[in-house]
């Protein structure tokens, strides 16, 4: 029997952007069953002042009141979300440990005190708090929303990325060991993660099926005219530069095309001169088909280290619902995968798998790509979440034997 209201996440990000996120997508799925209360990125007066000189676009209007911070998403299926923009917050990621936990404290203030406005105005009472790979909040809010359970939702390695790190690793431990259950995106993360908080469940990334597989649909009105490999989402210091560059390099008939934004300086100044290579800037997901729709072929080039190990990535499951044939480096246990996609390990390897790739196009083949994607869908995750809450005590209790 469900013990909770209504649904409060609380992340790390903006429900809007340019790229899929794992939380809004589960958030999105979880609402066809749930009240949902989704608190969108924390701004913090850093932020404003950008936002001011029109380097960080943000809701300002929303952010000072002069516009409801509470708006209600509805989306074509008639479910819908309530997105909530909280007050300005203080930056204090760059403070000494001693400074930043007291100023993080009035921040938490602020945003509890707002934030149970809002659950007032909706009539929510009795939440699950899901807290999407935010600790540094998570922590000093347990138990200051009447919550009957929080579950812990990391879909990354907290003490590998580079802006969270500094506090978010000394957070995290205590956080784990004080949440109810802990769910994570890969098992990797999962048997770490498992070691501070033993109610530990792995439900990995989904894709928004309905949304990519358009690009196959596409495709198979306007074939593809010449050869191209795609990588979608951010090129960050997770890409193997010199496996990119070697396939560009031996492959001059195909084209690379990067669609989102790139954050790792040597992709760009090591590829920008060769006339095969093509960036592309980030796009609306809803924009992102009719380029999927134009590659023959698509790639995770990812260097294998402990950071990458702990992911299960996005992308693949878009790429397959596209029909396209994926070629990746063996970063993590991708086992998931066996016989639909193919690994590669140097440059020559990689080279190679590509060329197969781009000649793999029997309808048999697509296929079994379209339908592994499928099976990854997000209204599926979000099945498997609900069964992760059904097994914690505080929010779900059986029904009575009769």
């Amino acid at each position: 029997m469900q013990q909770f209201d209504s649904i409060v996440c609380l992340g790390q990000t903006t429900w809007e952007g340019d790229f899929q996120k794992a939380v809004v997508q589960l958030m999105t799925e979880l609402s066809a069953r749930h009240r949902i209360l989704y608190v969108d990125y924390q701004y913090t007066l850093k932020d404003w002042a950008m936002g001011l000189t029109g380097r960080h676009g943000m809701p300002v209007r929303e952010i000072i009141r002069l516009k409801d911070p509470l708006i209600k998403k509805t989306f074509a299926t008639g479910h819908e979300v309530h997105v909530w923009t909280p007050p300005l917050m203080l930056p204090v990621n760059w403070m000494l440990p001693k400074a930043h936990d007291l100023l993080v404290q009035q921040n938490v203030n602020r945003l509890v005190t707002g934030l149970r406005r809002v659950m007032r105005q909706l009539g929510m009472s009795r939440p699950l708090v899901i807290n999407g790979l935010n600790p540094v909040f998570g922590l000093p809010m347990l138990k200051k929303l009447d919550e009957c359970a929080t579950i812990y939702y990391c879909f990354d390695e907290i003490t590998i990325i580079n802006w969270m790190r500094r506090h978010g690793s000394r957070y995290e431990p205590d956080y784990l060991r004080q949440v109810d259950a802990v769910v994570t995106t890969s098992e990797t993360l999962r048997q770490s993660k498992a070691m501070l908080q033993p109610n530990a469940y792995c439900v990995k990334n989904g894709v928004n099926f309905e949304l990519f597989n358009q690009a196959f649909e596409l495709a198979q009105q306007h074939r593809p005219q010449k050869p191209i490999v795609g990588y979608l989402g951010t090129a960050d210091n997770r890409i193997n530069v010199d496996i990119v560059e070697y396939c560009v390099k031996t492959m001059p008939d195909v084209t690379f095309q990067f669609i989102g934004e790139v954050h790792e300086p040597r992709l760009t100044s090591r590829l920008a001169a060769y006339p095969n290579v093509l960036f592309t800037p980030s796009r609306q997901p809803g924009e992102l088909p009719p380029l999927l729709a134009q590659m023959q072929a698509a790639m995770i080039p990812f260097v294998c280290n402990d950071h990458t190990y702990t992911i299960y990535p996005l992308k693949i499951n878009e790429y397959l619902a596209a029909g396209l044939p994926v070629v990746s480096t063996p970063f993590s246990l991708l086992q998931d995968f066996d016989g639909v996609i193919e690994l590669a390990n140097n440059p020559e390897e990689f080279a190679s798998a590509l060329r197969r790739a781009l000649a793999d196009t029997s309808p048999e083949r697509v296929a079994a790509r379209v339908a592994m994607a499928k099976a990854n869908s997000w209204a599926h995750r979000a099945e498997e979440f609900e069964a992760v809450i059904k097994q914690v005590p505080a929010a779900w209790q059986p029904e009575p034997v009769l």
